[in-house]
Formats: C-alpha cells, structure tokens, sequence
C-alpha cells in the first residue's frame, strides 16, 4: 500500500514539475520578445512618428501617421460588420435554436472559421471582392477581419448567454413580456460583461493580422478617407519595413510593432478586467 502511494506521489510531483516548467518555458520567451518590442520600439515613438507620412525611401524621419488611421478606420468598419452579426448569430444559437440542425451547422461552420488560417480568408474576400471589383480596398480589408472575427464572438456570446439562468427567462416570460423583449432586455442585460469581453478579444485578435491585409486592402503611402481605395495599415507597414534595406525603416518598424502590442495588451487586460468583475459579481 505504501508503495502504490509513493508512485502516486512521484507521478504527482513529476506533473506538477513538467506543468511549471513548460509554463515558465513559455513565459521566459513571452518576456524575451516584450522585452526586445519595448527596447527596439520606444525609441522610434515620437511625434512625427504619430503625425507625419512616411519619408522617401532612403531619407530618414517621417512617421506612420497614414497607417495608423487605416488600422483604426479597418478595425472599426470590421467591429461594425463583425460584432452585431456575431452577437446575432449567438442569440440565435442560444435562444432560439440550440437544438436545431441549423444550430448544429452554424456550430459546425464557426469551429471550422475559428481553426482556419487568415490567409486563406483573405484569398478568399480577395477574390470575392477585390478581382471582381477591380482593385483593394479598405472595406474588403475590413471584411476579411470580420470573418475572422464572427466565429470567436459567436461562440462567445452563445455560451455567455446560456449562463444566464433560464429561471430568469421563464419569470420575464410568465410577467407576459414577449420572447424578443425578454432577451434583449433580460438576457443581454445578465450577459453584457461576457459579450464585452468577447468583443473585445476578437477585437485583440484580428489586430495583429497581416497575411489578409495584404489581399485586400494591401498598402498605400499617402492618407486615405475612403473606403473604396488601398489603405496603409500598421501590420502590413512593419511587413514591407521589416523587409525594406533601410535602418530607419526597421526602426519604424520596431515601432509600429511596439503600438500594436500595448494595444492589444490594453484590450487584453482590460477583457480579463471585466471578466474578474463578472465572477465577483
């Protein structure tokens, strides 16, 4: 008997053992390359990096101005197509068809979107709207990162929803309220912190996106305030920077790198923010 509890000890203290070290593997690397964003990035911020375009090739200063506008204006067009219709979706999914075959397929279809490379997204709005209409856009840009959106808010705001207790349903139901009014006003009111927080995840995710930029709104070194034309983005600047023969680029570059990471750390810590106040709550 002593010996079948000594196994179990060194098998529970060999598990603990691998589970810290891969843990502090994972993390060593994740400090490693904050650490270089933070020390080859800051240096390039300041303020003609904010507000000035590019300078010729070969020349140094200028700035990212341009792609910085592109990226807020694409991920805030890509927000608006992604975020109600995945909301929607996931409703549906909850409320009114969970045990459907449409349900199980729209299921099938987000799993499939969730694991699928963006490239391929991209080569796929690429030609759905950029061949067929004759040139990049902001808009197709901002299509493709909706698609990779859409699955990770559907199947957020699905599961979210269905934490709000169906007692809570059938009360709403039994005052006379109709099915619409009780999950508008019931139920998204019990679930808003879990859907914020999957918003703003999905919102985390695509902005970091290059591979379907490059496909659809591909690049464009002056301001642009429409849709219909190629828009500068920061991912796709750091890609051709990265790539580019000039120090100051990759410095730029650094830069732009340094941007989307406090970024999406913002957007990170304050989804897990709202997540601590959800279960406290």
């Amino acid at each position: 008997m002593n010996f079948f509890y000594l196994r179990r000890k060194f098998y529970n203290i060999l598990a603990l053992t691998v589970s810290l070290l891969s843990a502090g593997f994972g993390i060593f690397f994740l400090f490693w390359i904050l650490k270089d964003v933070i020390s080859f990035g800051l240096p390039a911020l300041n303020g003609s990096f904010f507000t000035e375009l590019p300078a010729p090739p070969g020349a140094e200063g200028g700035g990212v101005a341009h792609a910085i506008l592109g990226t807020f204006f694409v991920t805030v067009v890509a927000t608006a197509i992604g975020v109600p219709s995945g909301i929607l979706a996931g409703t549906y999914l909850s409320e009114y068809g969970r045990k459907s075959k449409t349900a199980s397929t729209v299921r099938f279809l987000s799993d499939i979107l969730v694991s699928a490379p963006s490239i391929v997204i991209g080569v796929f709005v690429y030609a759905v709207l950029v061949k067929p209409f004759g040139g990049f856009s902001a808009i197709a840009g901002a299509v493709a990162l909706s698609i990779i959106m859409l699955p990770v808010i559907v199947r957020t705001a699905e599961e979210v929803l269905k934490l709000v207790p169906d007692a809570t349903r059938e009360a709403a139901l039994a005052l006379g309220a109709p099915h619409w009014k009780v999950t508008v006003q019931v139920v998204y009111r019990g679930a808003r912190r879990g859907i914020t927080t999957g918003v703003l995840l999905a919102v985390a995710r695509v902005s970091g996106e290059t591979a379907p930029l490059l496909f659809t709104s591909f690049n464009n070194s002056f301001w642009n305030f429409k849709m219909t034309e190629p828009t500068a983005t920061l991912t796709v600047t750091i890609f051709n920077y990265a790539l580019g023969p000039y120090e100051d680029w990759h410095t730029k570059a650094w830069g732009a790198a340094f941007l989307i990471t406090a970024s999406v750390l913002v957007l990170t810590v304050l989804a897990r923010l709202l997540v601590t106040r959800r279960s406290a709550g």
